[in-house]
């Protein structure tokens, strides 16, 4: 048998509960309202929001679970690096070169300072830099990539070509040599670095700009009277979001990945202060004695810029109305 799945009024619901023999269908008295609430649930299952994206995206893919995890406690810890009870700058040369043990977890380093507060401490600081740097080349890049897209013409192929003589020089040697001239800051290398990670987030915008320019809600704004600006930053970039912050995801994974190669060649950030770069670099004198000094900044230098990279997969699944299930 047969269970009839149209709606039918609730006047002419009386001569349901008959059945018609000559074509062989049967309809329940409660057919309708098992069929009204199956829509309901159907359309409470697309109610969805970043958030419940996001938990959902992860909850399917377990690693991006895990390095979610993993990142978080990497955080907590660098912010609560404070809280050590050694101090990451205070040297004991009776006890340099320690290995891990219970009062120094990770041991000493080659002037007694404890290894593990200086990897917290070094985190504060590569975290930092890869925020930062991310915040500044974002901006940058999404306001010349949304301008560059909306605007068109002349405007558009200027701001390309010099987005394209960007992204042809080779930006790591440019980098080393900026960074020679000025002091090695820490504020100074979220700006080199900003400077020259924005030209992928600009060709993602404008590609993304072309496509809503022209939709209806667009449309309906410029002959509504509102201005460039207002279409842009009230309209396109919001529409977009979901597009930008994968992209800033990853961008934190390079940013922390370029701070750490530079400060491991002495031209980021100087010592004492500690980051994952500057660790690295003074463990390369120990590398046959105390491989470890090297091992434990490296484990948390691929971690993070692993992790990062997968919630940025993770995010994109997420974030992604096509790609949403």
């Amino acid at each position: 048998m047969y269970y009839m799945q149209w709606r039918i009024p609730e006047s002419d619901r009386g001569w349901a509960e008959t059945m018609d023999k000559s074509i062989g269908y049967v309809i329940k008295k409660d057919s309708f309202v098992r069929i009204e609430k199956k829509e309901e649930q159907i359309a409470a299952s697309y109610e969805r929001g970043l958030v419940k994206d996001v938990l959902h995206s992860l909850k399917e893919n377990k690693l991006a679970m895990i390095c979610s995890i993993i990142l978080l406690l990497i955080i907590l810890a660098s912010v609560f690096a404070p809280f050590s009870s050694y101090d990451p700058d205070k040297q004991d040369l009776m006890q340099k070169l320690m290995p891990p043990s219970r009062e120094h977890w990770f041991g000493t380093d080659e002037l007694g300072r404890d290894y593990f507060t200086r990897a917290l401490y070094g985190g504060r600081i590569s975290l930092s830099v890869g925020v930062l740097s991310m915040l500044l080349s974002t901006i940058i890049g999404t306001v010349i990539g949304t301008v560059s897209g909306y605007m068109g013409g002349k405007t558009d192929m200027f701001l390309m070509r010099f987005t394209d003589i960007f992204m042809s020089v080779p930006s790591f040697l440019f980098m080393v040599v900026i960074n020679s001239m000025f002091p090695p800051k820490v504020w100074s290398m979220v700006i080199i670095l900003g400077l020259f990670e924005w030209c992928q987030i600009a060709r993602i915008t404008r590609a993304e700009t072309l496509s809503l320019k022209e939709r209806d809600f667009v449309l309906a704004s410029k002959h509504l009277g509102a201005s460039h600006a207002q279409i842009i930053f009230g309209h396109i970039i919001p529409n977009m979001s979901s597009s930008v912050i994968v992209a800033g995801s990853l961008a934190v994974a390079r940013a922390i990945l370029t701070e750490s190669a530079l400060s491991f060649m002495g031209l980021g950030v100087q010592l004492p202060k500690a980051s994952w770069g500057t660790m690295l670099q003074g463990a390369q004198v120990y590398i046959m004695d105390m491989p470890l000094l090297a091992v434990f900044p490296g484990v948390f230098v691929v971690l993070t810029v692993f992790s990062f990279n997968i919630l940025g997969d993770a995010l994109r699944n997420a974030l992604e109305p096509k790609m949403i299930k």
